[in-house]
């Protein structure tokens, strides 16, 4: 069975209808398999959705770590997460509106540890943040706030970005990190000549295709 399969038929129910109103005769069908076979690969509905979250997250904390690596300074490790973010979240925005939204429809346990995910890549945020202040590289009124903005921004991305749209993806990488400079007045004449970007990963979760509308 091919589990990946599997894993797009449920990112692309939970985003279009929600965890709740999605049943598992529904996943299996929309995989093309049985409910028991859906079971004994791919376990509960639940199991699959931390899969799916588990995966993404994963992901994201690894692309996000490499992109810090690329320099010291805190203006480049900026550029580096924010395109990062904005990459990551454009080649896979049903994956990442599930691991979003869905937060809420795991168990108390299972909610924890992706939880614990989620603050750990948000950790990264935060540092940069932190030490991009304390260095005199960056100045806002409000560090939590300033945090919070740029992940927002980022995670939107999800909504409505297209690849057959307007600007192709690293001319919109490029214009948030622009932005996410404004935020905290970096000076972008230290990312003149640096390569920031990198090709986002396209996880096997993603369905295929534009994406469809949300529920949420």
């Amino acid at each position: 069975m091919n589990i990946g399969k599997v894993q797009q038929a449920a990112v692309m129910l939970f985003a279009r209808q929600g965890f709740a109103a999605t049943g598992i005769r529904e996943l299996g069908a929309a995989a093309g398999i049985n409910s028991a076979t859906l079971y004994h690969y791919a376990g509960s509905k639940e199991d699959l959705l931390v899969q799916v979250m588990r995966g993404c997250l994963e992901e994201m904390i690894s692309s996000g770590s490499h992109a810090l690596r690329i320099s010291a300074e805190p203006t480049i490790q900026l550029a580096a997460l924010v395109s990062s973010h904005i990459g990551f979240t454009a080649a896979n925005p049903l994956t990442a509106r599930v691991a979003e939204y869905e937060m809420r429809a795991l168990s108390a346990a299972n909610r924890t540890s992706m939880q614990q995910l989620r603050d750990d890549y948000e950790s990264f945020f935060a540092q940069v943040v932190e030490r991009g202040l304390r260095v005199g590289d960056f100045a806002t009124e409000d560090a939590t706030m300033a945090r919070l903005a740029l992940m927002e921004m980022g995670t939107g991305v999800a909504h409505w970005y297209r690849p057959d749209g307007r600007l192709p993806l690293a001319d919109v990488q490029h214009n948030f990190v622009t932005m996410a400079c404004k935020i905290l007045s970096a000076d972008p004449s230290m990312l003149e000549g640096i390569d920031f970007i990198r090709p986002p990963v396209h996880l096997v979760s993603e369905p295929p295709g534009i994406p469809v509308a949300s529920a949420h």
